[in-house]
């Protein structure tokens, strides 16, 4: 499994590497169990959530909280899903498996039944507005529709939530371990310090998406990724060490570039300007907002991409 993404706002999706696929030290039994029921797990999580929360952006973009009248000037209508009997069949079988997880497990039947719910109801939606039946109706179905797709929005985005929160729990604590063993075995070299500098992206974004930013902690998580940034580019090449990629340590310099703009637009409070605030109500160009949420996971998602093809040693 390659990657897991998480929703962080909206649907601005930013990939988390993952702790599967360890190279050091050899994984025990255990451990490839576990990896193949994270993994069925976050393939659920990878085909299914950015688009499922695409989704709903699509709608909202057009239709008000309320619901749709049929008198907007523009009726997008939503986006539909990927088909879901792959993930719930990967996770029956992982549920099945050991080592099990009671709380785990659960998430991932609620996910299971939350995207499967969502898929119908979405596929129902779109022919209706994508065939503008509206326009016959008086937009009575859509009407109609509006609190069944809020409602399985919502049940969607709480089981996601709580899905992503098990699998990170996870991923975090064999991050750890692997990194420990990592210093252990080679010391601090080229190797741990991309382990290092991935834990610490991570801890970044996390601090910059809290609902309540606390400056003094995105400082603190600012100025530790930045060092470590600096460290893992001393090092790479170093004394005949490996000789890392410029493309991911420029990835990893334009993370810390967004990251300290968003910090200051929140810690300076500089709104953004009506040019701003159009780009970001649009989906796929929010990312050229300088210092913005969207910016700051397309960075990472390019961090997140270099280390997957090649930084990760």
């Amino acid at each position: 499994m390659r990657n897991i993404c998480f929703l962080v706002i909206a649907a601005f999706v930013a990939c988390l590497e993952p702790a599967a696929a360890q190279q050091a030290p050899p994984a025990s039994p255990a451990s490839g169990q576990l990896t193949h029921k994270m993994n069925a797990y976050v393939g659920c999580i990878n085909r299914l959530s950015a688009r499922s929360y695409e989704s709903r952006d699509r709608y909202f973009s057009w239709a008000a909280k309320s619901g749709p009248t049929g008198k907007e000037r523009i009726i997008y209508g939503t986006y539909t899903i990927y088909d879901t009997s792959d993930c719930k069949t990967s996770v029956a079988v992982a549920n099945a498996a050991d080592p099990h997880d009671a709380e785990l497990e659960a998430a991932a039947n609620a996910y299971v039944a939350a995207v499967t719910t969502l898929e119908p109801l979405l596929k129902e939606a779109d022919d209706y507005y994508s065939q503008e039946n509206y326009k016959d109706d008086k937009m009575a179905k859509g009407k109609a529709l509006h609190p069944r797709l809020v409602a399985a929005w919502d049940a969607f985005a709480s089981a996601d939530k709580a899905l992503r929160a098990g699998v990170e729990a996870i991923n975090d604590k064999r991050a750890a371990e692997q990194l420990a063993a990592i210093e252990a075995s080679e010391g601090r070299k080229s190797h741990y310090y991309v382990e290092a500098l991935m834990i610490q992206a991570k801890r970044l974004l996390r601090a910059q998406q809290a609902d309540k930013p606390d400056i003094d902690a995105i400082t603190q998580a600012l100025n530790e990724y930045e060092a470590t940034v600096k460290a893992t580019e001393d090092a790479s090449g170093k004394d005949g060490d490996v000789k890392l990629g410029s493309m991911f340590i420029g990835s990893a310099k334009s993370f810390l570039t967004t990251a300290k703009q968003l910090m200051r637009r929140v810690r300076d409070k500089v709104p953004y300007s009506s040019g701003e605030k159009m780009m970001l109500s649009n989906a796929g160009s929010g990312w050229m907002v300088e210092g913005s949420p969207a910016r700051l996971m397309r960075d990472y998602n390019q961090l997140v991409d270099g280390y997957n093809r090649g930084a990760r040693i």
